[in-house]
């Protein structure tokens, strides 16, 4: 069978500034998959210009994310079998034009039509590079190599606000913030296209722990290629009892991070009364301050090999302020008074997120390292059933209920069961563990990762 001509495959680790580059490539990919389907800055304006509801709103947040959870799922699957790049390149080209279309979006219906089909190859191209980075970045750097992975997500969303708060008021329509970010998006999917790489199916199978490792795993020989087609099955990570701890946990403490990606600006413009373009600049602040505070967190993690007690703290602060932010809601703050605790917020979410992204690819990779896409396809799937839900049944409980307050209230509980679920996955609390660069493929649990 043909290859797509945009495949290239390694038969060698990467080792120094090649690694480095093809990680930031993939890191690169993953902003431009999120930016792509970045539209919480100009939602107000949307509900006034289709004359659309926030119930209605939901609705077509929720539809088109049960689309991307399918497609995360059955991308993480592909991206397994056939090599990461295999959908990563097309999804991020597809995203680009269905970003141009919707300057063509008149209606709810149009707007639908258009989210499902972004969906589908947004969840695709991200499930990819969640792969990338994994393969690009030994245990010992991968916290920091997360925490700019979630760049794509949180990134995007800072550079999505940070645009619109500056050119909102210049051109004052929300199908300029589309143009700008089609064109972005496109510019930068022709440099992941010609510079992407994927390392072959058995060099994924190997758990890499260290750049010092990288000539061990070179030299050695490499199984079959007969094999490389066959990863493994979903169910061997799914018998493992804190594979669903790291699930159902991560996808309670994504609830308010995700109403705030998709209704932050919403919740501002109607709770404290500013315009969409302030709005938009509030927000801003808190996605710079997770971003930096991720890093250092991440960067701390990687010198410890700590991931459990990096991510309780962040948790456990996460929760405490957005306790404080529920009690500024039905009163009057200053703008720069909820400028400092979003920020706040965005900090302590950093801390707990990116390092246990961390420590769910290595838990995963002590199960079968081969089937790292399929676990972050899984998390796809169960995140974005959680949006979907979140989609519908926030605008309901704002409109019926006590506005945003009992929302977050609600999120706030999914924030604190993450906490006990953290207690269930694998990994050292406070022992700094002694790393083996030794370990060879697929080695079974109890005799890898970590080493007295």
């Amino acid at each position: 069978m043909n290859r797509p001509f945009y495949l290239r495959e390694l038969r060698a680790y990467p080792v120094g500034g090649r690694r480095v580059w093809l990680l930031i490539v993939a890191l690169m990919a993953n902003i431009i998959a999120n930016y792509e389907s970045q539209m919480s800055s100009v939602v107000p304006l949307l509900l006034s210009d289709l004359h659309m509801t926030l119930k209605t709103y939901g609705l077509i947040v929720a539809v088109s994310t049960i689309a991307g959870a399918f497609s995360a799922y059955i991308a993480g699957r592909l991206s397994d079998r056939r090599g990461r790049v295999y959908t990563l390149v097309p999804s991020l080209f597809l995203s680009s034009l269905c970003v141009y279309a919707m300057v063509l979006v008149h209606s709810p219906m149009g707007l639908l039509l258009n989210r499902v089909i972004l969906s589908l190859v947004e969840g695709s191209a991200v499930i990819a590079t969640a792969g990338l980075v994994r393969d690009f970045s030994p245990r010992l750097g991968r916290a920091v190599a997360y925490a700019f992975w979630t760049f794509g997500p949180v990134g995007s969303s800072f550079v999505a606000a940070g645009l619109a708060g500056w050119t909102l008021p210049i051109w004052g329509t929300w199908q300029s913030q589309f143009w700008l970010n089609g064109t972005i998006s496109l510019v930068l999917s022709f440099i992941v296209l010609f510079s992407i790489s994927d390392i072959s199916p058995q060099l994924r199978a190997e758990v890499i722990h260290s750049t010092a490792s990288l000539v061990t795993v070179n030299g050695r020989r490499k199984p079959e290629q007969t094999h490389a087609g066959d990863p493994g099955r979903t169910r061997e990570l799914l018998r493992a009892p804190h594979i669903w701890a790291h699930l159902l946990g991560i996808t309670f403490w994504l609830s308010a991070y995700y109403t705030l990606t998709i209704f932050g600006s919403t919740m501002i413009t109607q709770e404290f009364g500013y315009s969409a373009a302030t709005a938009a600049s509030i927000m801003k602040y808190f996605w710079l301050l997770n971003l930096v505070v991720m890093i250092a967190a991440c960067y701390i993690s990687d010198k410890l090999q700590l991931r459990k007690i990096v991510s309780f703290v962040g948790a456990v602060t996460t929760a405490a302020t957005l306790i404080y932010f529920i009690n500024m809601m039905g009163t009057h703050p200053s703008i720069g008074k909820i400028e400092l605790t979003g920020a706040i917020l965005g900090a302590c979410m950093g801390i707990a997120y990116a390092p246990w992204m961390a420590l769910f690819s290595e838990n995963l990779e002590d199960i079968k390292a081969s089937l790292q896409a399929t676990g972050w396809g899984v998390f796809g799937l169960s995140v974005r059933v959680m949006v979907a839900i979140l989609s519908v049944v926030a605008p309901i409980v704002v409109a019926a209920l006590m506005g945003w307050t009992l929302w977050f209230w609600i999120v706030t509980v999914g924030e604190m069961l993450f906490i006990p679920s953290i207690f269930a996955m694998k990994g050292p609390w406070f022992v700094r563990p002694k790393l083996d660069s030794r370990l060879s493929v697929e080695t079974p649990l109890e005799q890898q990762a970590f080493v007295e």
